[in-house]
């Protein structure tokens, strides 16, 4: 084989096992996006074991957004406090509350309701992810996996249930709704004592409330089947009071299989309060979706498919090379690369290079 070309292999499989131990080595990225018409303040509860990451609570005005990294095999929930007040060290929060009196809490999980973003990433497998509704429930909450392989179906809840919440449940004057195991401690809805077994504990009236308005997420202790979703080496977008989901969420009602860098196309869920018939249905599309994309969402057409994109330039020995496609029918039958491939050496290192710093660093 042509040294040239051994040479040419040899970089690109360095530069891919880099990109691969990179992923690994990183974990993921959390990014949190406001689109309420207020601010919420997201706290982060990493399980033992699990590093903090930067923040265990922080302020998100409207419109807003941070990302935080977390290491391979972190684990652990976010979730958002809503009518937070601060000063001098003392506070609290109207729901969602950590109880530790600041914007950071310090390792001190949620007082219920609250919506839970619930996280373990994989060291090299699959990352678990879900929303849930156990604790019941104060904000609308959607859950997104950008660049991974596998299902990566987007989960979580767009339906305001505070607005369609029974009034037994109803606490902090509507503000949030409460699970109905939080509301009544019977081990019938708590999934405890002789119904602790997904045989013994059922869905509850309830729990199927919850499930028909956001039958993505955990509405019950074993709801499991059509809760928890799977994908590996993604990134994940928490978003709160999503207004809409976006094009990639709503243009397909069947999650499907994607490779890597590509977002899968996912049920739309529901921005109502209307619920849908077959809600234990985790591939149900609820009705008053909006299919507008968001702007700087991943809908425009890619890069090279409408011809408007400009060559890369690497110099003239390449242009020559790939200009009517000579070089590459030589190199397919065996020839020489010759003259052009130090060019070519210096592109594909030039690409590669690139790809790896954009997946560090992007």
């Amino acid at each position: 084989m042509d040294l040239c070309f051994s040479c040419l292999t040899l970089i690109l499989t360095l530069q891919i096992s880099l990109l691969l131990f990179s992923r690994a080595a990183f974990g993921a990225k959390f990014t949190f996006i406001n689109k309420c018409d207020h601010t919420v303040w997201p706290g982060i509860l990493a399980n033992a074991g699990s590093p903090t990451l930067g923040s265990t609570g922080f302020e998100l005005p409207q419109d807003s957004s941070r990302t935080f990294v977390a290491p391979a095999g972190w684990s652990g929930r976010f979730w958002g406090r809503t009518g937070c007040k601060f000063s001098d060290e003392s506070g609290s929060c109207q729901t969602g509350d950590c109880g530790s009196g600041q914007a950071e809490c310090n390792g001190l999980g949620a007082a219920p309701p609250a919506t839970l973003a619930e996280f373990t990433l994989g060291t090299g497998g699959l990352d678990f992810y879900d929303v849930s509704l156990v604790d019941g429930y104060n904000l609308p909450m959607i859950v997104e996996a950008t660049g991974g392989t596998g299902m990566c179906a987007s989960t979580g809840c767009l339906t305001d249930l505070n607005r369609a919440c029974p009034s037994e449940l109803r606490v902090r004057g509507g503000a949030a709704c409460q699970s109905a195991c939080e509301a009544f401690g019977s081990p019938e809805y708590c999934c405890s004592g002789a119904f602790n077994s997904p045989a013994s504990c059922r869905p509850s009236v309830y729990s199927q409330m919850f499930k028909s308005a956001c039958p993505r997420s955990y509405s019950y202790a074993y709801d499991d089947p059509t809760s928890t979703f799977t994908c590996s080496g993604a990134d994940y977008t928490v978003t709160f009071c999503p207004s809409m989901p976006s094009q990639k969420s709503s243009k397909d009602p069947t999650p499907t299989t994607t490779t890597s860098g590509e977002t899968s196309d996912e049920t739309s869920l529901s921005g109502t309060t209307t619920t849908a018939t077959g809600a234990t249905n985790a591939g149900t599309s609820l009705p008053g979706t909006d299919t507008t994309p968001k702007a700087g969402s991943e809908s425009g057409p890619a890069l090279g498919v409408t011809g408007s994109d400009p060559e890369p330039d690497f110099g003239s020995g390449s242009q020559a090379m790939l200009a009517d496609g000579s070089w590459m029918a030589d190199m397919a039958m065996g020839g020489s690369a010759r003259v052009y491939c130090p060019s070519a050496l210096r592109a594909a290192g030039f690409i590669a290079s690139a790809l790896l710093i954009l997946s560090i660093f992007s």
